[in-house]
């Protein structure tokens, strides 16, 4: 058979079972939520290094050490990979997380040292709460400690505390965003993602193209629906570039090249395409990185890469639905960020 065919029948629809980023081998997570105000991040560990790529949409991207990750620089495997609330301050929970692997003599030989490679992107979360509380090295260290292989947990923690979603009416009818995680295995090959969703547009359900969270309507008691009320007309309020953002990390078992695992985050945002409307914009920094622990050689009649790329796009979709499914009702201080599932309650009793 050719490496390119597989067979997926209805039966097998890949929503039956969501899994886990973690179900890729060689793939640990790990959350730290702040208590002090819905912050946090999440680290995507590859203890025994992984081939990286990274694909930038957004064009207010809070990030570090992704140009290494370009297929002509020198290093060639990463050993994590740190998301973050806490707009550009919460980089420095990659310190914490290059400490955790220094410690245990995980990283690239720099001769004078072991150097952890951990490539790092951020969220803007600061309305919720006092903005003065954002992840640190501390926060990263600790995330690592949690770190397993175990599906990790979803909605309001890690770098999903203090997500919303639906922006772009006024952050007063936005509503909660979070952090959601899937997997699908095809031919022997698994592709996994973990997606923090932030984002300014509303979270589509790809299977039915319904609104399940985004800006709600002036008082606050129904979708909206973000496109519609574009294309009819409705002026969206001033925003502030950057205060949106959805990352997230796709990672395979696959044996890839870099050139190979920067495709795969190149074609994972056709999942954030499918999921998010709108999306890649100019107030959003959507990043995706790509993971492949090169344990399963894609030979023998395995998927290639063309099966490779739909299921990272499928994957990405599935976990950014599930980052707003999984959320919780948040309130800090005067701001009411409600859940879809809350606000679906809602409209179902009235």
């Amino acid at each position: 058979m050719p490496d390119e065919i597989c067979n997926l029948s209805a039966s097998d629809s890949p929503t039956a079972d969501p899994g886990a980023i973690t179900r890729v081998a060689g793939i640990e997570v790990g959350h730290f939520s702040d208590t002090r105000r819905p912050t946090g991040c999440t680290v995507i560990l590859a203890k025994e290094g992984a081939v990286g790529g990274v694909d930038v949409r957004g064009a207010a991207p809070g990030t570090r050490e992704t140009d290494l990750l370009a297929p002509g620089n020198l290093v060639e495997q990463v050993h994590g990979i740190m998301l973050a609330g806490g707009s550009a301050w919460g980089l420095a929970a990659t310190e914490g997380a290059m400490r955790w692997l220094e410690e245990r003599n995980i990283g690239f030989d720099v001769r004078f040292g072991t150097l952890p490679i951990v490539p790092s992107a951020v969220l803007f979360d600061l309305p919720m709460g006092d903005a003065r509380f954002r992840p640190d090295a501390a926060s990263g260290y600790a995330a690592c400690e949690a770190a397993s292989s175990q599906p990790p947990a979803e909605g309001n923690v890690g770098a999903g505390s203090g997500a919303m979603v639906g922006k772009l009416f006024g952050i007063d009818r936005a509503m909660k965003g979070g952090i959601g995680s899937a997997s699908i295995t095809v031919g022997g090959v698994t592709v996994g993602a973990l997606i923090a969703c932030n984002a300014l547009g509303d979270v589509i359900d790809p299977d039915t193209a319904q609104v399940v969270a985004g800006a709600r309507t002036a008082d606050g008691r129904a979708l909206l629906d973000t496109r519609r009320a574009l294309m009819r007309g409705d002026l969206p309020q001033p925003l502030l570039a950057g205060t949106n953002t959805t990352i997230g990390v796709v990672a395979t078992d696959a044996v890839l090249t870099k050139v190979q695992a920067n495709r795969l985050a190149m074609v994972a945002h056709d999942g954030l395409a499918r999921s998010i409307n709108p999306v890649h914009t100019m107030s959003d920094g959507d990043t995706l990185f790509a993971l492949a622990t090169c344990r399963v050689p894609l030979a023998g009649g395995r998927p290639g890469m063309t099966v490779l790329s739909a299921m990272a796009a499928e994957v990405v979709a599935i976990a950014t639905l599930r980052a707003v499914r999984a959320a919780r009702t948040v309130t800090a201080g005067s701001l009411y960020v409600p859940c879809a599932a809350d606000l679906a309650a809602r409209q179902v009793r009235t």
